[in-house]
């Protein structure tokens, strides 16, 4: 081998391994930060791609602003977009958006861990106990084995919902090629609880097809209930004594929220002309589930948002801010945090010192975390809504819907977005990728220096209320 070469080979051995050991003491001592940083370079790649001429329909090439936004938003797995899907990107374009939708719906603490095992061939106590505070099954050796079950069961599930929609799809679309590349989008975009769609005409495309709009429904369903919960259902099946009481709290308020959400939107929009109140009695209870389910993260939509009653959608608005399970696909605030903070509300009316459920005592720092979930997550919708108020100039309302929309990475829209001039766009932008990262781990990840204080001041008890 020429001495030259061998030089240049022995350099690059060099820099490479100087990288994995900057990876590794990143990892080790900050995973929150380390997924921060691979989320934006993973929204930077994407963003470049989109911006390449043959990811566009017309030629010419996309805008940064929109390339931007568009990555964004399918790594983060929402689905606002200010271009039509079907029309403004080539087949190359929407497989990238494709493909950003599937690395952002493995989750960020997963990417974070995978890189950590790839790079130290093992998993660090502290990016263990990271993992397990996401992800947890309940005991800090599953954590591993959970993170292939995170891939196996996306696998499997996308795989199962493809065996459904792609026939179908291809029966309604009356041509093989086109058919079985939409089943397969959307059978992607539904389980990651992207909301992206690839007809010109959105979800009427499929004229409201039982099959299709039942496939996705499951599809954003189960999705949305986390991994940590498929995990527990995959083991213990329909045992429900044998659940842990994070899947119990999950599948009981999702399952609430769900019903609820469904018989809510139906009874407001049953004779909304413009809505569902045209539908027969089959088309409008189908429409109203499809409703509830997407409102908490799935994003997918048979009517159009801005039709709707005023009451719906602020009932949209609370249900979009509640959101999934946690380490799901789905965005939000998370529904064992409304879990947490009602169980605390409920000890406080009895008297007691403590909460509980199912047998378990809720400790108080699980409160104030959820409590602190809940106000952070109102602080920045509250500043978004104001700056998309100032941008558009627009009142309350589509500022507020757009705004949470992106907050808990929906995906539902009143076509403000559309509307908005690049300097909205990157305030839509900032709340996806917070949304996505989550408010705590964002927080955690922005801290330079963590001190533990080792004394206690005397207590002082201010009147509450």
């Amino acid at each position: 081998m020429p001495q030259g070469v061998a030089a240049r080979k022995l350099r690059d051995v060099s820099a490479w391994e100087s990288i994995k050991r900057i990876i590794s003491r990143l990892a080790g001592s900050s995973p929150p930060r380390m997924a921060l940083l691979i989320f934006a370079l993973v929204i930077a790649v994407f963003t470049s791609l989109l911006m390449m001429p043959w990811a566009t329909a017309a030629p010419g090439g996309a805008e940064f602003h929109d390339a931007f936004f568009v990555a964004t938003s399918a790594v983060t797995v929402t689905g606002l977009t200010p271009v039509n899907t079907a029309e403004h990107w080539s087949f190359p374009g929407q497989v990238v958006v494709l493909l950003a939708i599937q690395i952002g719906g493995l989750g960020i603490i997963t990417i974070a861990a995978l890189l950590a095992v790839s790079v130290t061939r093992h998993l660090g106590l502290r990016t263990r106990l990271i993992a397990q505070e996401g992800i947890s099954t309940g005991r800090l050796g599953e954590v591993g084995h959970l993170l292939k079950t995170v891939v196996i069961c996306s696998a499997v599930v996308q795989t199962a919902l493809a065996l459904v929609l792609i026939p179908r799809m291809v029966m309604l679309e009356e041509d093989l090629g086109i058919g079985a590349w939409k089943g397969l989008f959307y059978s992607v975009s539904a389980f990651n609880n992207a909301g992206f769609v690839i007809h010109a005409d959105g979800m009427a495309g499929v004229g409201y097809d039982p099959v299709v709009l039942w496939t996705i429904m499951i599809g954003v369903f189960l999705g949305s209930l986390g991994f940590p919960v498929l995990y527990v259902l995959w083991r213990s099946r329909w045992h429900i004594a044998q659940w842990n009481l994070h899947a119990k709290l999950t599948m009981e308020v999702t399952t609430i929220l769900f019903l609820l959400g469904a018989a809510i939107y139906g009874f407001m929009e049953w004779n909304n002309s413009e809505t569902i109140g045209e539908m027969d009695l089959w088309e409008k209870i189908q429409s109203s589930l499809f409703a509830s389910v997407n409102m908490r993260s799935g994003g997918f939509s048979v009517v159009e948002s801005n039709l709707e009653h005023s009451e719906t959608m602020l009932i949209t608005d609370a249900l979009m801010f509640a959101g999934g399970g946690s380490a799901s696909t789905a965005g939000g605030i998370k529904v064992t945090t409304i879990a947490v903070i009602f169980l605390a509300f409920l000890a406080e009316a009895r008297g007691h010192a403590e909460s509980s459920a199912h047998g378990r005592t809720i400790p108080a720092q699980a409160v104030r975390v959820a409590v602190s979930v809940v106000a952070m997550g109102a602080t920045v919708v509250l500043l978004s809504t104001l700056a998309l108020m100032t941008i558009s100039g627009y009142d309350m309302e589509r500022p507020l819907y757009e705004s949470i929309s992106a907050f808990a990475t929906v995906g539902l829209t009143t076509g403000l977005t559309e509307e908005l001039p690049p300097s909205g766009l990157y305030v839509l932008c900032a709340l996806m990728f917070t949304g996505r990262i989550g408010i705590i781990t964002f927080a955690a990840a922005l801290t330079i220096r963590q001190r533990r204080i080792r004394y206690r001041y005397p207590e002082g008890r201010p009147l509450i209320g």
